[in-house]
């Protein structure tokens, strides 16, 4: 790691208060759980955004409960940070009041059952909606390896994730069948995400029976049109492509080196153009030129650009040929080898999954949640857990002028845990009005 950002963003961190989520002295000494969040990650996570997203869910209380739902948010958050139990979990959150003296006696960490059934009456849509709310690109025109020109740089990708067996679980989820590492019902997820930064910007959840070019089509929404979404063979099809066409975003493909592309056009840089062309009207004497519609899902066939080339191995040979479509047709946009080196960047979704399953989670385990809202629940709450974490090591390499990259996931997880646990959730401000909006306006 670099020193500079390093001591940067340790210094950052170390001086991150927590949230004070209450305007009024008398609920700021007298109910705790006004108070609880999960400490620097709350910077990315406001107060003020979970309690709209719990207005417009319909989850906000109408009457003053021991757990209310701003706490149970951040209690499923912070299930992604912390692998203890449930009870564990919540003492991490409210650790150091004791020793602050701000302790009230007859609070006392609510029982794993009395945990569960918050979380039931939470549901998976204020997660889902947190999610969709919070997570935004975070890469400025600065930040290192996130753009090609005025592209900025994305990925599409899929991960399964296990769930625990039980006989709820596997009414939706099923075990995946033949020659699977672990045989446990898995939640299947497609995602986009943001090759510098590793931030995971939308996601769609099913299962293993959908399909993840299924999946990816519900992506759409999140797409921009200054966008250079990059994805795997996997996901390749005409009307999948045509989908992603409708967004404005510039696509960079990998495509199944099988594929008939008649080379058309041989470029100066040494990629050429071709056509792929719809199912429907292989081997039919009529077309649709993309030309000729103003939607391409009209269309029955569309030019495509082809990149093709083999990267070489340590001891001189050669792996296999990488052959790329992008709609990007003219070498002056972007020379073939520029859109080379761009697609391997998509492998820092890759190092973003991983994050997730192996870090966050811990390796050859999966999720918690015994019932599938549950499961869908602690899901979003992971990508949020995630997505903070990720939001603070980019300020933090941005304002070093480093490349996020070279910052460590794991370092940055094992920082938050401490800052959660070491600080109280209280802020070090007085708490009486004045102060609290002074502190609401300069966080």
């Amino acid at each position: 790691m670099h020193s500079g950002g390093a001591s940067y963003f340790h210094a950052r961190t170390t001086t991150i208060e927590w949230i004070v989520n209450s305007a009024d002295e008398s609920s700021a000494a007298g109910r705790l759980t006004d108070h609880i969040s999960v400490g620097v990650l709350a910077r990315v996570i406001s107060r003020e955004v979970v309690d709209e997203v719990l207005v417009e869910t319909g989850k906000k209380e109408q009457r003053v409960r021991r757990l209310p739902a701003h706490v149970v948010v951040y209690f499923v958050v912070s299930l992604a940070v912390f692998r203890d139990g449930y009870e564990e979990v919540m003492r991490r959150l409210v650790g150091g009041l004791r020793l602050m003296r701000v302790w009230r006696d007859e609070w006392t960490v609510p029982s794993t059952s009395a945990l569960s059934q918050a979380r039931e009456r939470l549901g998976e849509e204020p997660l889902k909606m947190l999610f969709e709310r919070v997570a935004v690109p975070l890469a400025k025109l600065s930040t290192p390896g996130a753009w090609l020109r005025s592209w900025r740089l994305m990925a599409i990708d899929g991960v399964n994730i296990d769930v625990p067996d039980t006989a709820e679980n596997l009414t939706v989820f099923e075990k995946a069948r033949g020659g699977t590492r672990r045989p446990f019902p898995q939640i299947r997820s497609v995602g986009l995400a943001e090759c510098g930064t590793h931030a995971v910007v939308a996601a769609t959840t099913g299962t293993i029976r959908d399909g993840e070019r299924e999946l990816a089509g519900r992506l759409l929404g999140s797409v921009e049109p200054d966008m250079l979404i990059t994805a795997d063979r996997g996901f390749f099809s005409f009307e999948l492509w045509a989908d992603f066409m409708v967004t404005g975003a510039a696509l960079l493909w990998r495509v199944s080196a099988h594929m008939k592309l008649p080379p058309e056009a041989v470029l100066a840089d040494g990629s050429y153009l071709s056509t792929i062309t719809s199912k429907k009207n292989r081997g039919s004497s009529w077309r649709i030129p993309l030309a000729a519609v103003d939607d391409p899902r009209d269309a029955s066939h569309i030019p495509v650009r082809v990149i093709e080339y083999t990267v070489a191995t340590g001891d001189g040979t050669s792996s296999e040929t990488f052959r790329l479509v992008t709609t990007i047709l003219d070498p002056a946009d972007a020379t073939a080898l520029e859109l080379a080196a761009v697609y391997q960047q998509r492998w820092e979704y890759e190092l973003s999954l991983k994050e997730i399953e192996t870090q966050l989670l811990a390796p050859g385990a999966g999720l918690r949640s015994k019932s599938p809202k549950m499961v869908r629940q602690e899901f979003w709450g992971l990508l949020l857990a995630h997505y903070a974490i990720r939001a603070l090591m980019v300020e933090a390499a941005d304002t070093d002028g480093i490349d996020p990259d070279r910052l460590s996931f794991q370092r940055t997880l094992n920082i938050v845990r401490r800052q959660i646990t070491d600080q109280a959730a209280f802020s070090p401000l007085d708490t009486r009005a004045g102060d609290h909006q002074s502190h609401r306006r300069d966080p």
